[in-house]
């Protein structure tokens, strides 16, 4: 059973999750918030799998409480759930350490799968709306992405091969498409993604895609429409 604290600044809200969370045989809500300074409390106290967490909130907002979870160590998993769409926030959420963010008009199979994924440790973006991400918030990454590699002892840690597996996990590729690039069965590339995340210290694979754009191994690519995005999805 995966537990979850629901936390929105608006009552209707939670109670249209709780419906939907209660209607599913593998969730269930242990919890409520309705601001980000009673979500760290309540973390504390429910120890709960996944935080759903809306972004602007009175008082503690949602980013800077995933903040302090983050930095609190808590296993707690945080997915968000916002009205806002890809714009100045988004970023800040992936920065902060969230695994991922949906919109509150997905569909509410979208967001029970979601929640789903999050609790097994995968990250709710698809490697392709990644890259379109990290594509229009290149300029919020770094002024300055054609300056050389940035020194990081977390690289160190890396072989070779990890080291072209995280560039290519930074370019958004998905495992099909790094096992095609270097040969590989997709086993071994999952492997490798796994030793790649442990060794850089990464939740999950979007911290590992913001890593890499921080530490300059990769550049923002605009190389698919828009309309191939929506499919790879």
């Amino acid at each position: 059973m995966i537990s979850v604290l629901v936390v929105d600044a608006q009552p209707l809200q939670r109670f249209g999750v709780r419906m939907l969370l209660e209607s599913a045989p593998d969730t269930e809500i242990v919890g409520e918030a309705e601001n980000g300074a009673e979500a760290v409390r309540s973390i504390t106290e429910l120890h709960p799998d996944v935080v759903l967490m809306d972004i602007r909130m009175p008082g503690v907002d949602g980013i800077e409480a995933i903040r302090r979870i983050v930095a609190a160590g808590r296993r707690s998993r945080i997915l968000v759930l916002t009205t806002f769409d890809v714009d100045r926030y988004a970023l800040a959420v992936l920065r902060a350490g969230a695994s991922g963010f949906l919109l509150k008009d997905t569909r509410p199979e979208e967001l029970l799968a979601g929640i789903r994924a999050v609790a097994a440790g995968d990250a709710v973006i698809a490697p392709a709306l990644t890259r379109r991400l990290l594509d229009a918030f290149a300029g919020q990454l770094d002024d300055d992405l054609c300056g050389p590699v940035r020194a990081e002892p977390r690289l160190n840690s890396l072989t070779g091969r990890e080291r072209e597996i995280l560039v290519a996990i930074g370019q958004g590729l998905t495992n099909g498409e790094i096992a095609q690039r270097f040969t590989l069965s997709e086993s071994t590339v999952k492997t490798h993604v796994g030793r790649v995340l442990a060794k850089i210290g990464a939740r999950d694979r979007i911290q590992a895609v913001i890593l890499a754009y921080d530490l300059r191994l990769t550049r923002p690519v605009h190389r698919l429409s828009d309309r191939h995005y929506a499919a790879r999805v």
